[in-house]
């Protein structure tokens, strides 16, 4: 399981659906062969350079927060997932961020199921918050997203950015 890497005066928290296996393993987030986590956070400028998964700890220097919906060690030996949404509502209200970015559709709609809220039905601002912190969903940046151009990709995560500039 990893750590959160969470602290008060974020600009956004970017929410994982569940740790995978591989990064786990690592100790690090977004370390999986093709992820283009890293490249999407810099290009849509909340990082100055491309930071790597070895790197993660510094994205809180950048405002940016990253944690996962599921936070069991169950979970990454590939057992069913637990949501334990009060757990993550309680994470997020310590650091209490302006807005909290799914990172992914798959991300946003194990929320939605598991909070009893309507699924999304694309990428930009929901209709709904989590936990009255609005909420946002990005296009995955793993490998198995790949057939969305990284351009496209880019430019739905600078969305992100300009959504929390009215906030």
């Amino acid at each position: 399981m990893l750590p959160d890497l969470l602290r008060p005066g974020l600009r956004v928290v970017i929410a994982g659906t569940i740790a995978a296996w591989h990064r786990a393993e690592r100790d690090h987030y977004y370390g999986g062969a093709g992820t283009k986590f890293w490249l999407l956070l810099h290009e849509c400028g909340f990082t100055p350079v491309e930071l790597s998964a070895e790197r993660d700890a510094e994205v809180v220097e950048h405002g940016v927060g990253l944690t996962d919906l599921v936070r069991t060690e169950h979970a990454v030996r590939g057992e069913p997932p637990v949501f334990d949404l009060a757990g993550f509502h309680a994470r997020l209200a310590a650091v209490d961020p302006p807005a909290v970015a799914f990172v992914s559709k798959t991300a946003a709609s194990s929320y939605a199921r598991a909070a009893g809220r309507r699924l999304p039905r694309g990428y930009g601002e929901l209709s709904w918050t989590v936990a009255g912190i609005p909420a946002f969903v990005l296009p995955g940046p793993s490998g198995a997203n790949n057939g969305m151009p990284v351009p496209l990709r880019v430019a739905l995560w600078r969305d992100l950015v300009d959504f929390l500039g009215t906030l």
